[in-house]
């Protein structure tokens, strides 16, 4: 029975394992643990986190908040090897899991670097010069960002069990703002040993990091003003956290990040056979096999000119025939499994849904060769590439959370933008080309629909970090379907955890607040 971390302390939830879901190993299907939050004390949790946990950090300074990322980054890095192994039971590879813990470790060092950089030793910010409120010059008005006796409600998804957590939690503690961590159960034993990886290494205040394991529906209802509620799931869990009454009631702040049918566009001027045309081709495999594609920024719409369809098809299916599938502790293996059976039958029926307006190209929903396990037990998918009616609903409006991707032809430049947007607004969507006036004209109509846009070309081929890797300098979120959140905007996204107050006074006491302006 997974444990929770509440009040500094590993509590055992009361459920019994008949009462308490059950999350198995991916690739062997056997038991991993049960998971609960049955008798858990949520309210003493979100006050313990507004009481000790919050003064605590507003007593800092963002320099020595910036110290504790730092503290933290080196205790995960430190046992990060134990880590990888328990990603290999949720169907990761060692490269997936470098994606996860690794990058989860970037981001605290990044934020820590840039708060050092960008935001003064003190515990708030004064921003800006000072308006002249006035005809003369002793009636002035400035910004103040003041940390928020509140705490911040992470409730996260299965696909990233270590960076999520860390990515919000960076920022949170540097805004002085604690942290309770609800993960995914399909996962939560990750979180939960980053958890005790954490804890073990004192590396936070006490009540700055707490855990539920399970359900985390009553403690919306515990959620006060100066709470945020900080989600990242599906569109239609979205939808409905939107829409809980204490959320509206109290003005509660909500940021989503939610999953998205994200886009690659290659641009008619890019030959079949040509480099480009080979990253192209690179990195729609990749999105599809990456942690099995299961990213929330995974390609799922190519989008490709017609006199380009087919070559686009031969080149990705080619490339896929090559991915070896299995247990991701066996030489070779490319692509473990999705995270459970559940999400392998939820993958299927979204594929078949799709496929219903074209064809599978590469790839059967039913059948799977894997490496050293077995293809009923283990969660595993072949890779799969479909080809559909780009003017088909399906397409452009289901998601298969898993390695699939959808090859569409478009006929000109409008009927390409026109698709873009069919998926009512994504996280990020890549543009291939050399041809810098029709990318211009794209991105001008394509980038209101999407929090990043990821412009490759021959010069910048070789260095991209690719169209599925998020990075804390910029913002990522997106709007419409995508949640219209931000995670990760550098220390923009830190002070928009913060109160913003506007103060209009006289010069004498705004210069006693000088010495926090980094100017």
């Amino acid at each position: 029975m997974l444990q929770s971390h509440l009040q500094d302390t590993w509590v055992t939830p009361t459920a019994t394992d008949a009462s308490a879901a059950e999350v198995r190993d991916a690739i062997t299907g056997d038991l991993v643990c049960h998971v609960s939050s049955q008798g858990l004390d949520l309210a003493g949790a979100l006050d313990h986190a507004r009481g000790v946990g919050g003064p605590a950090l507003r007593a800092l300074t963002f320099h020595q908040r910036a110290d504790l990322l730092d503290a933290l980054a080196s205790a995960v890095r430190a046992r990060r090897e134990e880590l990888y192994a328990l990603s290999a039971r949720a169907g990761a590879t060692l490269f997936d899991a470098r994606y996860d813990v690794d990058g989860g470790i970037r981001v605290l060092r990044d934020y820590a670097t840039r708060a050092r950089r960008e935001l003064p030793d003190a515990p708030y910010l004064v921003e800006g010069p000072a308006e002249r409120l006035a005809r003369g010059d002793d009636f002035l008005g400035v910004h103040l960002c003041t940390p928020s006796p509140g705490l911040m409600l992470q409730v996260n998804a299965f696909n990233f069990p270590v960076w999520a957590p860390l990515e919000k939690l960076a920022q949170a503690l540097l805004a002085g703002m604690p942290s309770v961590v609800k993960p995914a159960t399909p996962t939560a034993y990750l979180t939960e040993h980053l958890v005790r990886i954490v804890t073990e290494a004192g590396a936070l205040p006490p009540g700055a990091l707490q855990m539920i394991v399970g359900s985390v529906r009553p403690a919306l209802d515990l959620l006060l003003e100066q709470d945020v509620l900080s989600f990242t799931g599906s569109a239609a869990t979205a939808e409905t956290l939107r829409t809980q009454p204490n959320l509206v009631a109290r003005s509660i702040r909500f940021n989503a990040e939610a999953d998205s049918v994200n886009a690659i566009v290659l641009a008619p001027d890019v030959q079949p056979g040509s480099p480009l045309f080979e990253a192209f081709v690179r990195e729609a495999v990749t999105e599809m096999t990456v942690k099995a594609g299961q990213k929330c920024t995974a390609i799922r719409r190519v989008l490709v000119p017609q006199e380009h369809e087919l070559a686009a098809l031969d080149a990705i299916s080619a490339e896929l025939a090559g991915v070896s599938i299995g247990n991701p502790a066996a030489e070779g293996v490319r692509m473990g499994a999705v995270v459970s059976l559940e999400q392998r039958e939820d993958v299927r029926r979204a594929a078949r849904a799709i496929a219903d307006s074209g064809r599978f190209v590469h790839g059967d929903p039913d059948k799977v060769r894997v490496v050293d396990a077995d293809p009923e037990r283990g969660a595993f998918l072949d890779t799969m590439l479909i080809s559909a009616d780009p003017d088909a609903a399906a397409p452009h409006e289901v998601e298969p959370f898993g390695p699939a991707a959808t090859v569409m032809a478009y006929r000109d430049t409008t009927h390409a933008t026109d698709l873009v947007a069919r998926g009512r607004g994504s996280l990020a969507a890549s543009v291939v080309s050399d041809d810098l006036a029709w990318t211009l004209a794209f991105v001008q109509d394509a980038a209101p629909w999407h929090g990043r846009l990821h412009l490759m070309d021959s010069a910048n081929m070789a260095q991209t970090t690719g169209h599925g890797s998020p990075l804390p300098a910029l913002r990522h979120g997106g709007p419409g379907r995508a949640g219209g959140g931000s995670e990760m905007a550098g220390t923009r996204g830190v002070l928009d955890l913060m109160q913003r107050t506007a103060l209009q006074a006289s010069p004498r006491l705004l210069d006693a607040l000088r010495p926090a302006d980094p100017a």
